[in-house]
């Protein structure tokens, strides 16, 4: 089988090794007090709708090495059919589609439901992984990063 390779068009972390390590320092804040397992899933989700090959390689191992499921991996973009996913996971990957995409905001009911399942602190979190991993998956989609790549 013959696979078709992107070529990179740079390597942004050689380029701007400064903002490499703000991103990286608002990742780690932004993960601080949330389940590993659910951060990845957010994390994955944000990549599949935003269509960033690495990301969704990089996390899908992470949340494996977290524990996570193969079977929950490869459901989570059908997540809202798929009855694997407890209420506070699905109301985080509700809150994610609607924060990732911005069709025309967050809607009261997706904002209130991820409120019933996160405390405030959490909540500003979550928030701040899904904006942190949006900004991973556009420096890699524009830069072409692909899977298996440092």
């Amino acid at each position: 089988m013959t696979t078709f390779q992107v070529p990179e068009r740079m390597n942004f972390s050689a380029v701007a090794p400064k903002i490499l390590k703000a991103v990286l320092a608002l990742d780690s804040a932004a993960r601080q007090g949330l389940d590993p397992v659910l951060v990845e899933l957010v994390q994955i989700r944000a990549s599949q709708l935003n269509r960033c090959a690495y990301c969704i390689d990089y996390h899908s191992t992470d949340a494996r090495e977290a524990g996570e499921t193969e079977e929950r991996i490869y459901q989570l973009s059908a997540w809202q059919e798929a009855g694997v996913y407890t209420l506070r996971e699905r109301a985080a990957l509700a809150l994610t589609e609607h924060v990732t995409l911005l069709p025309g905001g967050v809607p009261d009911e997706v904002y209130d439901r991820a409120a019933e399942h996160f405390d405030e602190a959490e909540l500003a979190r979550l928030i701040a992984v899904i904006f942190t991993v949006n900004t991973w998956n556009r420096m890699n989609v524009t830069t072409r990063k692909t899977p298996g790549t440092p």
